[in-house]
């Protein structure tokens, strides 16, 4: 919506085709698609209104008579045929009812890298990683009329206009079955022929060509996002955390190539326009104070993580103004501000800041103590006692 109104409303990159990939299983809005929008041509595809309307096909299902790999425009031309041989029966009341098929799920695309690179999908810097073609898998049950537009699409665009995903999900069906061939490019995954498997660490998708990204962030327009003067309702709190967790994983990229500078510029710039009062969600912020240890920018280090642990404190302090009873009810939220303020701390002791390390250390066992005598908590192992260390307790 927010995409449809920056279109509708700001006249603002209406070349682009925008599509609702759950609207897509509608034959209404799978036509409107296929007309020219604005400066935006119609989607590729090979399918007719007869193969998709009201009914038809609204589900494709997997028959495995092939164990052969296909490419992915015999297999939209499969699904589209009215040939018996096509269609696989299930029985219903009685009665043989033939429903479309694809006969294998394994999947090849192929890649036009003169397309590739004449419509900007890959920068010339990175041709060589290229790859001749891309296999997927799709379910052995069935797909939804959504997808199989979402495959006649890329059967037929040939690589000649980009595709991207908004990302927010984590469903494989989403990205096409291509989460492994996508390229973070700051608020959106763009489809790329270059193999960059998933981070089985941080779950986190696609290539980062670092200074693409740096150069878009920069001239990212913050409108309101740090203005003292409004409020910050939940849902700009929300989006303000999406902007956040891209700029740090940017800031992991520059600081492993090398780019200190750069990576300085964006955590000043995402703490300045991204202000930790604002956003809440102070966990997004634990990259950050990372990032400026791993530039040796200890100073900014220590009073970022001094803001973000004042929030946890207002938190505890408000906790222990709460009788046993009603703290029986907060348990959960009392136990998550205790172990992210512990987290916290780990990020202080995983770079060595000892002294400063030390001292903070002291002040949080301070608060586990005082809510171990006031609060509802019995088991003292849930908490670790002033006398460990961090790196050998449980938070």
């Amino acid at each position: 919506f927010p995409l449809w109104y920056m279109q509708e409303i700001e006249n603002y990159r209406t070349d682009v085709r925008i599509i609702n990939t759950s609207l897509l299983a509608t034959d209404w809005y799978i036509d409107q698609m296929k007309r020219k929008a604005y400066e935006s041509n119609p989607i590729p595809s090979q399918l007719t209104h007869d193969k998709y309307a009201y009914g038809v096909r609204d589900v494709v299902y997997y028959s495995g008579k092939s164990d052969r790999i296909w490419n992915v425009k015999d297999l939209i031309t499969w699904v589209a045929s009215e040939d018996p041989k096509t269609k696989i029966s299930y029985e219903i009341e009685g009665e043989a009812i033939p429903y479309s098929s694809y006969p294998t799920n394994k999947i090849r695309i192929p890649v036009n890298k003169e397309n590739v690179l004449k419509s900007g999908v890959v920068a010339q810097k990175d041709a060589h990683l290229i790859v001749d073609y891309i296999d997927i898998e799709l379910p052995k049950s069935g797909i939804g009329k959504n997808r199989l537009m979402m495959l006649d699409i890329l059967a037929n665009n040939d690589w000649e206009r980009p595709i991207y995903f908004t990302g927010g999900s984590l469903s494989d069906d989403e990205y096409i079955w291509m989460k492994n061939y996508l390229q973070f490019d700051g608020m959106v995954y763009k489809l790329v022929p270059i193999e960059t498997p998933i981070d089985k660490t941080t779950y986190d998708m696609g290539r980062i060509d670092s200074e693409l990204v740096y150069d878009k962030i920069m001239k990212w327009n913050w409108g309101n996002m740090d203005n003292t003067s409004i409020y910050h309702d939940p849902e700009v709190r929300r989006t303000g955390l999406a902007y956040r967790q891209s700029i740090a994983r940017l800031i992991g990229v520059l600081i492993e190539e090398g780019k200190r500078q750069k990576a300085k510029t964006m955590l000043d710039l995402a703490v300045k326009r991204i202000p930790v009062d604002f956003y809440g969600y102070y966990f997004t912020l634990e990259p950050m104070i990372d990032g400026y240890y791993k530039i040796d920018e200890t100073q900014a280090a220590r009073s970022l993580f001094l803001q973000v642990t004042q929030k946890y404190q207002d938190y505890l302090r408000y906790y222990l103004t709460l009788t046993p009873q009603q703290s029986e009810y907060m348990v959960s939220e009392i136990e998550y501000n205790l172990r992210r303020y512990g987290s916290l701390l780990s990020v202080v002791a995983s770079n060595e800041d000892e002294k400063f390390y030390n001292e903070q250390e002291i002040i949080f066992r301070n608060y586990i103590e005082k809510i171990l005598k006031t609060s509802s908590f019995q088991d003292e192992e849930e908490f670790p006692k002033s006398d460990e260390t961090l790196e050998n307790d449980t938070i």
